[in-house]
């Protein structure tokens, strides 16, 4: 029997590690073919261009789609989301795949969703029915309406994609691929790297071997007008912390615009000496920086995710990650730089947690295989895991 053929669309930098162990497993299982299509700012230097280190980690591209426009609010957004419907119908055309995977809730992977389903390719759905407010949840929620089978990460959102209509044989908590990455590091947690000189980066040289908090704060579509005030409160609780910080640029959502203004003009302005900015970083080396950190600070699923599992403290800035499944580790803080400054002097000061498995146990990547090897593709039957 020939191979089924596994499309997998990847639209943005923490989408490609949310699912690479997965595609590892499908590219090596035997009766399955990895169809990888690279879209959206995964494509883009100023996002990171995450397709470099996927290509350098092995993974042959099946397709590019550029799609990202300028404008970094909502009717960009809207625009880049009808931009990908149009494109991805074509690749899904050409590839023929028997089945096509969206990831999570980013507003482009919408786009991923319409254009299989509206071809009748059977849609696998992976971090379906987590809530967290905004427009990702609106998202979330369509893609798993479009979706024929859901491979969710925790067993409340398990019970709230059924709650929302889907058949119970077709949920399946398989975990978070993600995670598998962090037992990865969590067995082998050295930092063997010095982050300034393998990834450059933008800020002033620093001592940072004794210790270090990382930084990582998306604008939030709902609240695209505030971006720049809202990073502008987190730029200055950091520096008045003074410890030595390592900032990742935020994703391309609407607001971005004003998340980077506000960094470039604090930069300009302010030249904090304990501040150091990166685009991007291959997804190990970068949970090795975040589980050797003190503290990761600012609103990132990262931090409800990974970092449970790793035992990191985070403090979690507004409401991004509202009412999403967390665990002890999470200090919740509003756009407040006193409240910042205090929980990052906490986070500071305290011992790691210990580990939590929410969001699965680091086995993920070989069970979602292994389900796209054998499950009925027209998704009729019982299936049980």
């Amino acid at each position: 029997m020939p191979k089924r053929k596994i499309c997998v669309v990847v639209t943005a930098r923490p989408s490609y590690s949310r699912i690479k162990t997965a595609l590892t497993a499908i590219q090596a299982h035997p009766e399955l073919e990895l169809q990888l299509v690279i879209a959206g700012s995964a494509l883009l230097d100023r996002y990171g261009n995450a397709i470099d280190f996927i290509e350098k980690d092995g993974f042959p591209i099946a397709a590019k789609v550029f799609m990202v426009l300028e404008g970094e609010n909502p009717t960009t957004m809207a625009k880049t989301t009808g931009l990908g419907v149009m494109e991805l119908t074509n690749v899904f055309y050409n590839l023929k795949p028997d089945a096509v995977i969206t990831i999570a809730d980013r507003f482009e992977t919408i786009a991923t969703s319409i254009a299989a389903a509206y071809q009748n390719i059977p849609l696998v759905h992976l971090q379906g029915g987590e809530v967290t407010g905004s427009i990702d949840e609106k998202v979330r929620h369509a893609n798993t309406k479009l979706a024929d089978l859901h491979l969710v990460c925790t067993e409340d959102a398990k019970q709230r994609v059924i709650k929302l209509g889907e058949y119970p044989h077709k949920v399946i908590n398989t975990g978070c691929p993600s995670i598998d990455l962090a037992k990865q590091v969590a067995q082998d947690p050295e930092l063997d790297f010095d982050p300034v000189k393998k990834y450059g980066g933008v800020g002033p040289e620093f001592s940072w071997i004794n210790g270090y908090m990382v930084i990582m704060q998306h604008p939030v579509t709902t609240e695209y007008k505030d971006a720049k005030a809202h990073i502008l409160k987190t730029l200055k609780a950091v520096k008045a912390s003074g410890y030595p910080a390592f900032w990742f640029w935020p994703n391309v959502d609407a607001g971005s615009d004003g998340t980077s203004n506000g960094i470039r003009s604090f930069r300009e302005l302010e030249k904090p000496e304990n501040i150091h900015f990166f685009k991007n970083m291959n997804p190990i080396d970068f949970l090795k920086l975040m589980k050797n950190a003190r503290v990761l600070v600012g609103n990132s699923s990262a931090g409800i995710r990974e970092c449970s599992y790793l035992g990191i403290p985070v403090v979690n800035i507004g409401n991004r990650q509202n009412r999403r499944k967390r665990a002890q580790n999470v200090t919740d803080v509003d756009y407040n730089e006193r409240q910042i400054l205090s929980a990052i002097e906490e986070g500071i000061n305290r011992e790691h947690y210990p580990a939590s498995e929410i969001y699965g146990v680091g086995e993920s990547g070989n069970k979602i295989a292994e389900i796209l090897a054998t499950v009925e593709l027209s998704f009729s039957k019982t299936i049980s895991y």
